[in-house]
């Protein structure tokens, strides 16, 4: 025999997303093919002919603004794409210009914001 449920009987599963403070990806790629700076829609204009493209991905998302500003400041890489909604970051400059920049970003959220941090990789 099947018992019928009432609605005071129904599970109900209540799912929360608790960001933590961290840096989940800080990768570089070096020298990349062109069409990989397409399917990114960066900016056509710059010559990517010695390029490097920095990818960070951080929580809270907002993170992904002040990491930003940090990156510009650091070195002369261009801005890519900042997004505060997914907390993803992409810099474009020199292997060396990328370095310099997330060296900085993930400096400076370990040790001033006191987030987690992860290696900066490298392909």
């Amino acid at each position: 025999m099947f018992e019928e449920l009432s609605i005071q009987d129904k599970m109900r599963i209540v799912q929360e997303l608790v960001p933590g403070k961290q840096i989940t990806i800080a990768h570089i790629i070096a020298n990349p093919d062109d069409i990989l700076y397409k399917k990114l829609g960066l900016d056509p204009s710059i010559d990517y002919s010695k390029t490097a493209i920095g990818i960070v991905t951080m929580s809270p998302a907002e993170t992904a603004i002040i990491a930003g500003d940090i990156a510009t400041k650091a070195s002369a890489v261009e801005l890519g794409f900042v997004d505060r909604f997914s907390g993803t970051l992409i810099v474009t400059g020199t292997v060396s210009e990328v370095q310099a920049s997330l060296t900085a970003l993930v400096d400076y959220c370990r040790d001033t914001l006191k987030f987690t941090v992860c290696p900066i990789t490298k392909t």
